[in-house]
């Protein structure tokens, strides 16, 4: 299925009002479930032990405008009116903020970039080449792009962000369902605590069905239950105390923390759990549209939730009796009428509400491992239609486990909302600062705006993240502890890539080398086109001289196939390809650069191998006679051609190939047809635009290139094993032999050699000390 054509181009942005509210719709089962459920557990998290409802109402009051407030503030303006512009081309999350950042600062990461990345049109879009006007934006960029230390500690900072939002997808589900399962504040016995494993099993077994398909079938239980307890809080207001919104004033924060003091600071992590879910909204962008959004939390989600905190503050103010948790839960504010239908919808939206985080770690997951700092991972992509809708098997059932062992290990909501806390605070502090400088080098803003955001939203949190932190002991640690061994793992991928990527750069083999050994490369040149993956973008791999002095023969067309992700999330498919010659024109050999977004879909083997062709066929026919390098001119390595897909290039060359005879001719007034000498089972045609002058040499060529299609490709794949050098630190020596050695060994391969026939593959082996 051709995939490129929907992806870049976004339908989201453009489509109609129909299917604006239809994705608003669907954003609220998985966007929001999290968020929506959150009453479930607020108020029991934040009396549990270190404050007491008492009679003055002081304290519930307190609560109920701490949790008004940091709901208008955080998720309403930081988020809605203010992160979610700060999009990556449609894209949200961490490493969204970080891919701005990389483009604009040139604190990249991914280690073969090029300056020809940097005419894409998804990287100019955002005017990321535009020159600054501010004297302190620019001295910003300055220093970011000189000091080296710096960009460790971004990149360190993006990592920390990403690995707390994947210690959200652990927590966020257990303490969500469990919420719910416990919903009438009874003890646990054995069978109602299998039975909320066996929810979790289910939540993760049905991810493989793909966001699409979840969306609408948990849209109508979040949608449900919003009404339900928007409506229950309405009532308990009327019914209870319809003065509970003077409460809403700033000044009972004040009163609150006054009388409580110390307690009432610590406090604050469980009110903190009233925002988790925030950043789903961010890191789930790309499933949706910043729009429909908005719509979802503005106009339903926001106000039902201020409902349901108000009316369970209603019922506690007049109801002071507090022997046990149970009588502050959000069951003993439900009509007992009622009761037992709401707690059914309740676990069926706590099961929602898991959905959103569990997306947006795939999501951010997928970032991370195209810009090189998360092991490759098999990566499915559920909808056709819409892009960012991806599932990760692995990831799936790492989650799944660790969500287990943490319900099995705690069993009670108090430990986990103040892990869960600790980690939706954490990552909302690290996009605060990334925003920061969003704002300075992406938006080109004054200086002084960028510390005011900084000031106001980085002191509400770190409020929130010291109450948290100060329970480090009673559940907090389980975060942290998650996020330190995945940003080990994150961090040792990275560095063992870019030592790996050096080391192929230094053992490339000299031009002088290949000049020397002739237009036959000094061996048999046999039928076929012979594709050598490589890391490199210029410069001729070392695995390949590797490969001719232990090898009698190699193939007649030679491809140096270079597949890179680009830091921006889509490449439009025509400027998939970059291609270009290594070497005189008569040694056949081509180097084809195929370029990736974060985001983008890669297509099955056998397009692709399609797409391979036809863009060095194309090269072939449309390139200058002036490009043509001679003996005098192969120092100058760079010179590539940009050369699209043969989905979006409606005027180039076209691919057909037979697996029998056929007296079928394709041709047009505008078309014709060059096709192979009938000798092989599959024929291959190119489809060539007419031309008034097609060089002999040039036809000569693009048939060799036919019969090389014909005869078949195989694939040769580069293994380069890095060991640490003799004398090296213990520390280089167990991250480098042990650490990425272990990731290298499990994690996947080249994503286009997944499902390549093995007997079409060869691996050359390279052992390079760094």
């Amino acid at each position: 299925m051709d995939l490129e054509g929907v992806i870049h181009d976004n339908p989201i942005k453009r489509d109609s009002w129909k299917t604006l509210l239809t994705l608003a719709y669907q954003s609220l089962g998985v966007v929001y479930g999290d968020l929506s459920t959150s009453p479930l557990y607020v108020y029991k998290s934040t009396f549990a032990e270190d404050i007491q409802h008492s009679e003055t109402n002081e304290e519930i009051y307190g609560v109920l405008s701490f949790v008004f407030w940091t709901l208008t503030l955080i998720p309403l303006v930081k988020y809605v009116f203010i992160v979610l512009r700060a999009d990556d081309n449609g894209e949200g999350g961490t490493f969204a903020l970080y891919s701005l950042l990389c483009r604009h600062a040139r604190v990249s990461s991914i280690p073969n970039c090029q300056v020809a990345d940097e005419e894409l049109s998804e990287y100019k879009k955002d005017g990321s080449m535009s020159n600054y006007k501010s004297g302190n934006g620019s001295s910003l960029k300055s220093t970011l792009e000189k000091c080296r230390v710096l960009q460790r500690m971004l990149l360190v900072l993006s990592l920390i962000g990403t690995c707390m939002v994947i210690g959200d997808g652990v927590l966020t589900p257990a303490i969500s369902v469990f919420s719910a399962v416990s919903g009438l504040e009874l003890s646990m016995s054995k069978e109602q605590h299998q039975f909320v494993c066996a929810i979790l099993v289910f939540l993760f077994t049905l991810q493989h069905y793909g966001t699409h398909r979840v969306g609408f079938l948990f849209a109508p239980v979040v949608i449900t239950w919003l009404l339900c307890i928007s409506a229950i809080g309405v009532y308990n207001i009327l019914q209870w105390n319809p003065h509970v919104y003077q409460a809403l004033s700033p000044y009972y924060m004040y009163k609150f923390l006054k009388k409580t003091q110390r307690g009432g600071w610590m406090s604050l992590g469980g009110i903190l759990l009233c925002i988790t879910g925030s950043e789903a909204m961010f890191a789930d962008l790309g499933h949706f549209s910043q729009l429909s959004i908005k719509i979802a939390f503005t106009f339903v989600v926001y106000p039902s939730l201020i409902l349901a905190y108000m009316g369970q503050a209603a019922y506690l103010s007049k109801h002071h009796i507090n022997e046990t948790d149970y009588q502050i839960g959000f069951y003993v504010s439900v009509p007992e009428k009622i009761r037992w239908p709401v707690l059914a919808v309740a676990i069926l939206a706590a099961v929602v509400g898991s959905q959103a985080i569990i997306t947006g770690t795939f999501s951010i997951i997928k970032q991370c491992s195209a810009l090189g700092c998360f092991p490759k991972v098999k990566i499915v992509h559920t909808s056709s239609k819409i892009h960012g809708q991806i599932y990760i098997p692995e990831v799936n059932w790492i989650l799944m486990l660790l969500c287990l062992a943490v319900t099995i290990g705690f069993r009670n909501t108090k430990h986990m909302g103040n892990a869960a806390g600790l980690a939706v605070v954490t990552v909302m502090l690290v996009t605060t600062c990334l925003m920061s400088l969003v704002m300075v080098l992406c938006w080109h803003k004054n200086v002084f705006l960028a510390i005011c955001f900084i000031f106001f939203f980085g002191s509400i949190e770190a409020l929130y993240f010291s109450a948290s932190l100060i329970k480090f002991l009673e559940g907090a640690w389980v975060p942290i502890a998650l996020s330190f061994i995945f940003l080990v793992v994150m961090y040792v991928w990275h560095y063992g890539t870019l030592k790996k990527y050096e080391a192929d750069v230094q053992n490339k083999v000299s031009i002088n080398w290949l000049l020397s050994l002739g237009p036959s490369l000094g061996i048999v040149r046999v039928r076929g086109i012979g594709l050598i993956h490589t890391e490199l973008v210029s410069g001729i791999p070392a695995i390949f001289s590797h490969f001719v002095t232990n090898l009698p023969a190699f193939h007649q067309v030679v491809v140096f196939l270079c597949i890179k992700s680009v830091a921006v999330p889509h490449v439009r498919p025509e400027e998939r390809f970059l291609v270009g010659r290594v070497g005189p024109k008569e040694y056949r050999l081509y180097r084809c650069i195929a370029r990736y977004g974060y985001r983008d879909i890669h297509k099955d083997d056998v397009e692709f191998e399609k797409d391979l062709v036809c863009s060095i066929a194309e090269f072939i026919r449309s390139e200058k006679p002036e490009c043509n390098m001679g003996i005098e001119d192969l120092r100058d390595e760079e010179k590539m051609t940009v050369v699209g897909t043969s989905s979006s290039n409606f005027e180039g060359i076209k691919l057909c190939e037979d697996d029998a005879y056929s007296s079928d001719m394709v041709g047009t007034s505008k078309m014709r047809e060059m096709q192979s000498p009938k000798r092989a089972r599959k024929r291959v045609r190119f489809i060539v635009p007419e031309s008034p002058h097609i060089d002999r040499e040039v036809k000569e060529e693009l048939q060799e290139l036919m019969e090389a299609r014909e005869a078949g490709m195989a694939f040769i794949l580069g293994h380069s094993y890095v060991r640490a050098k003799r004398g090296s630190s213990w520390m280089k020596k167990v991250v480098i032999n042990y650490g990425y050695d272990f990731l290298r060994k499990n994690s996947r391969g080249p994503t286009y050699a997944l499902s390549i026939p093995h007997a079409s593959t060869l691996e050359v082996g390279m052992v390079y000390f760094v």
